[in-house]
């Protein structure tokens, strides 16, 4: 059983600013827009899509393996992966370029505003697949370069390989046509809400005729929880795991996918994997970076017992104790 994360691999540099972005943003004048907000704090943490999701599968039992371009300065972060017990034979390194950075400023309010500078997310992994296995193997495509994108989905394809599409950040960088071909095959669509209705608007479609070519839209909500829409069937509403506190919501859309996925792998009903994907997220909230908090099983039962009277028997031993 294997987990193939196709995702970007970053540096963020996580900046909190004491005040709220809208205090400052004049709705008249927002086409010519020019403001500065004065940070109080930065923080240099390890990050991208493919990194968060790898590090949470990591704390779930789950060894995925990273299909990433990193740079000349990715040593340290693959150092931190390695004792992870993740594998790294999916990155490619380039030693001309820097490793993708990610710039996050996030109000009182957490809303956020990021700059994204790809450097070597720019090119290819060039990974070539061994043989897989449609039993059991399970592929995610997170926001990374288009190409990645787009061969990877074709591959998972070809070779019944079921995926998920989560398009995320990459959504307007994607031709209309990537952006059909990576959900029209999948077997689930992730997004939030806003990357929803983004998409719906870019097909001039609604959720019903979206449902048409993909079986499963699983919609995060942010502190609201997320929504699991499916063919021919009602929504519903799958309500937020309470955190202990909330410091920092960079990431926990990446720690629910790693709990959506964990469930997949393990049969899991799609209302107990997203019920899981909720408690992974509110334990990533509680600290400021994407791979800075912890859980293990213990931890896990205790907190969807809390929330949700649910007892799922998933035992696993984290690959990783923290540090």
């Amino acid at each position: 059983m294997s987990v193939y994360i196709s995702g970007s691999m970053a540096y963020d540099r996580v900046m909190s600013f004491q005040g709220l972005f809208t205090d400052h943003i004049l709705p008249d004048k927002i086409h010519r827009l020019n403001v500065s907000f004065s940070i109080g704090k930065m923080d240099e943490k390890r990050g991208g899509t493919g990194g968060n999701i790898a590090y949470n599968l990591a704390l779930l039992g789950e060894p995925g393996i990273l299909l990433a371009s990193v740079g000349r300065d990715f040593g340290p972060y693959g150092a931190f992966l390695r004792r992870a017990g993740l594998s790294l034979e999916g990155l490619r390194c380039l030693p001309d370029e820097f490793t993708a950075g990610a710039y996050i400023t996030t109000d009182l309010q957490d809303n956020q505003i990021t700059a994204f500078h790809s450097a070597a997310m720019n090119m290819p992994c060039g990974y070539v697949f061994p043989a897989l296995d449609p039993a059991v193997d399970l592929g995610i495509i997170a926001p990374t370069n288009n190409e990645d994108m787009e061969e990877h989905a074709k591959f998972y394809r070809a070779n019944g390989i079921r995926y998920i599409f989560d398009p995320g950040q990459q959504i307007i960088g994607l031709s209309l046509e990537r952006l059909l071909a990576g959900i029209n095959g999948a077997a689930m669509l992730v997004s939030n809400d806003y990357e929803l209705e983004l998409i719906l608007n870019m097909f001039r479609v609604d959720l019903s005729k979206l449902l048409e070519l993909v079986p499963v839209v699983i919609t995060t909500l942010g502190h609201e929880g997320s929504r699991i829409s499916r063919q021919g069937m009602e929504s519903v509403h799958i309500p937020a795991a309470r955190a202990a506190c909330v410091h920092d919501p960079t990431g926990a859309g990446d720690a629910y996918r790693a709990g959506m996925i964990k469930g997949l792998l393990h049969g899991l009903s799609l209302e107990e994997c997203a019920l899981l994907g909720s408690v992974c997220a509110s334990f990533c909230v509680e600290r400021l970076g994407t791979q800075e908090h912890y859980y293990d099983a213990k931890m896990v039962a205790g907190r969807l017992l809390e929330n949700y009277d649910l007892r799922l028997g998933l035992d696993f031993m984290p690959l990783f104790a923290g540090e």
